[in-house]
């Protein structure tokens, strides 16, 4: 594995794993008045404008990294929705 792919993957998994707390806090507890409604939508397509990026200039990592991402803030989203 080169140098540049292993920052890559650490790089990745720090960032996609940064929200995953805030995920879990969320589905938990049900409360998710201190959640932006914007701000979970911008990330949401962001995210995947990220996953389309990754996909054009075929590089694993960021593919990776941000459907997990996209999946958390999903989840996340779908929360704040339901309950506000």
């Amino acid at each position: 594995m080169n140098t540049t792919l292993l920052i890559g993957l650490v790089a990745a998994s720090l960032t996609t794993f940064a929200f995953l707390p805030q995920s879990i806090r969320a589905i938990k507890s049900r409360h998710t008045k201190d959640l932006s409604l914007p701000m979970l939508v911008m990330l949401e397509t962001g995210v995947l404008i990220w996953i389309v990026y990754g996909f054009a200039i075929n590089d694993l990592p960021l593919i990776l990294a941000n459907i997990i991402s996209f999946i958390f803030v999903s989840i996340t989203l779908i929360v704040k929705l339901k309950y506000g």
